[in-house]
């Protein structure tokens, strides 16, 4: 008789066991799902701010087309990315066309003044903050269900209810390293447009 308590014993505390961990692996990746959401707000408010921060630039350097496009280009691809990997690929994109956005302030000091475009680029630099806040809370939140599934034991109830890896929302190794900027040294710089 007590041989059949102990079995029963054993099979309950591994069914709550089984039920914890569950709960568990579950927990963890709806938090990955909300981080990815807030990720998707924070970028959505960047996307909303380049088309007016375009038209902004357009009125004072409208010669500098390429540059402009290629803001809208990015803007356009990384609407249409799909998971992390292509976001962040998207994402550093749309940064060095920022950059390049805003070094040509310096070559229009109308521009530069301009109150408009002071606030757009605020907003754009808080935003950017929000985005690296939201990145690191996401990549957190998937180190710790990426690491739940591969320990001993919880990687068994994992592989068995198909609980997968999840991918990191990194940026690439050129966007660590510092931004070249080319202001055309050798070559006659822009003028600005008379006012």
């Amino acid at each position: 008789m007590i041989i059949v308590w102990i079995l029963l014993a054993v099979v309950v505390v591994l069914g709550i066991y089984l039920v914890v961990t569950y709960n568990g692996l579950v927990s963890l990746r709806n938090k990955i799902e909300n981080a990815w959401a807030q990720i998707d707000v924070q970028l959505k408010r960047r996307y909303d701010l380049i088309p007016n921060l375009v038209e902004t630039v357009k009125g004072y350097a409208a010669h500098e087309r390429q540059t402009l496009e290629a803001v809208i280009q990015a803007r356009n691809a990384a609407l249409a990315a799909q998971g992390p990997h292509d976001q962040a690929e998207a994402e550093n994109l749309i940064s060095g066309a920022l950059k390049s956005v805003f070094a040509l302030a310096e070559a229009y000091p109308d521009l530069k003044a301009n109150q408009n475009f002071l606030n757009l680029q605020e907003e754009l630099s808080s935003t950017e903050g929000r985005i690296a806040y939201a990145r690191q809370y996401y990549n957190d939140a998937v180190f710790r269900y990426n690491t739940k599934i591969q320990s001993f034991p919880a990687n068994l109830v994992a592989s068995r209810f198909r609980f997968t890896e999840r991918e990191y929302f990194e940026a690439d190794g050129d966007a660590r390293g510092p931004v070249a900027v080319d202001f055309g040294q050798g070559q006659n710089p822009p003028t600005p447009p008379a006012t």
